[in-house]
């Protein structure tokens, strides 16, 4: 039974005698077509001649502003700088392919597919060229700045580009192959069997690399950048192929792998805009209430005087001890510096001002009261004033 599937057809032996007629068969309709329509053909070499000349033109304005270019390019030069790799040979089959196609001189069978089959080798093969040119300047383009230089991608670049490169060209075979009527399911096959075993072979050096990539390209963070992951904190000094290095606040250098730290929860300190500092006060339980009323006011206060931001005050808790609050406030610089200078200021200010008040800072205390033979208690301090809080009748008609 036939079917109209011809994946699996197999492509009969070029003999030598048929490959020498074909040959033949296009030299004598060349001669013939030239014989007969002389200019036409002149007019259309003229006209690829034309497009080739433009095409020049194209290709050097292109090279004059790469050549030019002295910063970082945008993606205007990632195009201009593929479209300067456009080879010469390209240009010639491009022009005599709209040419043929404009059949300007009536060309042969013969010829045009012969133009056919040289273009579509070369066609692609330019275009995985092009291809690779806009991915690696996309990269550039993407890692250019200040904070990148000298990072993963200038020494991953080499391997980078041999991965384009390799996998670029290979479409581009299996694409001029099946155009050509080879079957490549197995090369297809072959390919993808071949790349699954070096992917486990080098999974772990392929993992750190393409984390390294993530890194580079969404941009979690900088170099120079200070962030926080698990109980680590400290300042990006490099973004390496494998492992980034991590400057931690206490002096010593952290290497971790690029995959491992990707999987983890990153706070990026430096992008914050203001760091939130928290105070938690305890008075003593024998404080006024109006005292406690105008409390968080007394506190917003002291945090406007020092020129931070008051965000709020109030009471929390009640403590053993204590009556707590909760102070919040905000230093609006990123850098610790600010925060730790700031957090001092407004801490010494409380305490001045809470002296000034009268306030007192509670701090944990126990009494122990013992029993006297009347049944009463003997308190265990000197002299207990007669408008303490807790201080029962008896104990006032004592201290009296």
């Amino acid at each position: 039974m036939t079917t109209g599937n011809t994946f699996n057809a197999i492509l009969p032996p070029i003999k030598v005698q048929d490959v020498d007629q074909q040959t033949r068969a296009l030299f004598g309709s060349t001669v013939q077509w030239v014989g007969t329509h002389w200019l036409q053909i002149l007019i259309a070499v003229g006209v690829a001649s034309l497009l080739v000349i433009l095409f020049h033109f194209i290709r050097r304005l292109a090279r004059t502003y790469c050549a030019r270019r002295t910063g970082p390019s945008g993606w205007a030069g990632v195009i201009l700088r593929a479209v300067e790799k456009t080879g010469n040979v390209f240009m010639v089959l491009a022009a005599a392919k709209i040419v043929t196609v404009a059949n300007f001189a009536a060309t042969p069978v013969e010829v045009a597919a012969t133009i056919t089959f040289l273009w579509t080798l070369v066609a692609w093969f330019q275009v995985a060229i092009w291809a690779r040119e806009i991915i690696l300047g996309a990269i550039e383009h993407r890692t250019a700045g200040e904070h990148y230089a000298g990072e993963a991608i200038s020494s991953a670049m080499g391997i980078i580009r041999l991965l384009i490169s390799f996998a670029v060209f290979a479409i581009a075979v299996i694409v001029v192959l099946d155009n050509l009527g080879v079957n490549v399911t197995g090369l297809v096959a072959g390919l993808g069997v071949g790349g699954i075993a070096i992917g486990l072979a080098a999974q772990g050096i392929f993992a750190d690399l393409f984390a390294a990539l993530a890194i580079i390209f969404d941009r979690p963070f900088r170099r120079g950048d200070t962030i926080a992951y698990d109980t680590t904190t400290g300042t990006v000094e490099s973004i390496g192929l494998k492992s980034t290095r991590i400057r931690a606040a206490t002096g010593e250098e952290r290497i971790i792998a690029n995959k491992q730290l990707l999987e983890k929860e990153i706070q990026n300190i430096t992008q914050r805009d203001y760091r939130r500092i928290i105070f938690k006060l305890g008075v003593v339980q024998w404080t006024p209430v109006e005292t406690l009323k105008r409390f968080p006011a007394l506190l917003k206060d002291v945090v406007e005087g020092c020129e931070q931001k008051f965000v709020r005050a109030g009471f929390v808790k009640f403590g053993e001890s204590s009556y707590d609050f909760d102070l919040e406030f905000d230093s609006e610089h990123a850098g610790f510096t600010e925060f730790f200078d700031a957090r001092h200021a407004v801490g010494v200010a409380i305490i001045a001002r809470m002296n000034d008040e009268g306030i007192a800072l509670a701090y944990p205390t126990q009494t122990a009261f013992t029993a006297a033979p009347d049944g009463g208690l003997i308190l265990p301090y000197h002299d207990a004033p007669a408008t303490y809080p807790h201080a029962s009748p008896a104990e006032a008609g004592a201290q009296s």
